[in-house]
């Protein structure tokens, strides 16, 4: 991973975030088991709220998805199911970050707007991991902002983490009435504001040796971001729900395009009684956003534990040889808005199941931009062809005039979105659509 020097300037800031990554509180096991059990099945409201994100002024209005808990978080057990029901005033479209094979849940194509006071039924495949339920896919003429949600999906490897911790980046964009801007509109020069599970900070405290698996999802509506956990060790275990090849985090930073999830241990090696600041940087400064804190308790264990280790199992490996090629440009006039998005266009390319796809894609914009792959994750290709990253991801960010390489397994048949945007608060979602048969 490319490391993020919080001296830059603007450009060198969001340069260095572009095309690299990969690039509920503190809750210990014997407590609030009521928290941090999970069922099949979780209901779902999208409804009005407000939220206190500022220290004085008005309540800010927003349409919260949301259950019976104050947390940005839902947990569920695999195969899960997601009920949704529609309390706006408005028509609603789910989308769900990091599933693949859910044909029948994908926005537009197979899933209709979610009308007022009506309900639908999600039926997930048996995929743990870490992902983010979206209602902002679209928007009319909503007068407040509506709010992701972070969907923790238990099972899978555990990495002896001793307890989990699930962090979900905003950014908000309020006037003085207390009134959000909604993204794909002006913001009418308003400065951002960060948050953390809707908190201004958020405090991380630790025992000696202590390990904690943290899910952090970058729920920014436009931003890619840079957090850097100060002078911790940090380990990333996987990327946008799916296991990754354990590694340790250049700088003690991972870098989130908008949407993209990264599972991390943090092992508690420093000194008791220390503060180590949590700090995101959004391209133009670090902010302060929390601490990791290492507590005067006992010690969990006499010394830290090691790296976990690579799946005994390789990840099959990829035919690039054989493999359809198809060149992709992220220029808005070869896009539809989300809003004009219409489902009998024609497809951008169209694959036969079983085959290996590799895209060649470009952003042509003058500004940073995000792609999402829905239906399928993939891999990030070596310049050469020659290899790629030793990680699956669905979304990626891109530099002005960058062109990246990727290659995905079209193991799944139906019509899948792709969809991008730009930094810029006002970029619209704009969208096309494949086809695996």
């Amino acid at each position: 991973m490319k490391p993020l020097s919080f001296s830059a300037p603007r450009r060198r800031a969001l340069q260095a975030l572009a095309g690299s990554a990969i690039g509920p509180a503190l809750i210990r096991p014997s407590l609030a088991k009521a928290a941090t059990e999970s069922s099949s099945e979780a209901a779902l409201k999208l409804g009005p709220q407000t939220l206190r994100l500022r220290a004085e002024g008005p309540a800010t209005p927003v349409w919260q998805l949301g259950d019976t808990t104050f947390t940005p978080i839902t947990r569920a057990s695999a195969p899960a199911k997601i009920a949704v029901t529609n309390e706006t005033s408005h028509p609603a479209l789910i989308c769900l970050h990091g599933l693949d094979a859910a044909a029948s849940a994908e926005p537009l194509l197979a899933q209709r707007p979610l009308a007022p006071g009506a309900a639908m039924t999600f039926d997930l495949p048996n995929q743990p991991g870490t992902f983010l339920i979206d209602p902002r896919f679209m928007h009319g003429e909503e007068d407040r902002p509506a709010l992701p949600r972070v969907l923790v999906i238990d099972g899978g490897e555990t990495y002896q983490a001793d307890r989990e911790d699930v962090l979900l980046i905003e950014d908000w964009k309020i006037g003085p009435d207390g009134a959000a801007r909604l993204a794909g509109r002006a913001d009418g020069g308003i400065a951002s504001l960060y948050t953390v599970n809707r908190k201004s900070t958020h405090d991380i405290t630790v025992r000696p040796n202590e390990r904690v698996r943290l899910r952090i999802a970058n729920g920014c509506q436009r931003l890619v971001i840079a957090l850097k956990f100060s002078d911790c060790q940090l380990s990333v275990v996987a990327i946008d729900g799916q296991p990754a090849e354990p590694f340790v985090a250049r700088d003690s930073q991972i870098i989130l395009a908008p949407g993209t999830r990264i599972d991390a241990l943090l092992d508690a090696t420093r000194d008791v009684g220390t503060h180590a600041p949590i700090l995101l940087h959004d391209g133009v400064q670090p902010i302060l956003v929390g601490r990791v804190i290492t507590s005067f308790a006992a010690p969990e264990r006499a010394t830290p534990l090691p790296l976990p280790r690579a799946a005994e199992t390789p990840a099959p490996r990829i035919d690039l040889k054989n493999a359809q090629r198809i060149e992709l440009s992220l220029d808005p006039a070869q896009w539809a808005a989300a809003a004009a998005f219409d489902t009998t266009s024609a497809p951008a390319f169209r694959s036969s199941a079983g085959r290996t796809v590799v895209l060649a894609i470009t952003n042509r914009t003058p500004s940073v931009a995000t792609f999402h792959l829905h239906g399928h994750h993939f891999r990030l290709l070596d310049r050469l062809d020659d290899g790629w990253k030793p990680y699956s991801l669905d979304t990626l960010a891109f530099n002005s005039s960058q062109t990246q390489r990727i290659a995905f397994h079209a193991a799944h048949s139906g019509r899948w979105l792709m969809q991008f945007i730009t930094t810029a608060w006002s970029s619209p979602r704009h969208l096309r659509w494949y086809e695996v048969s």
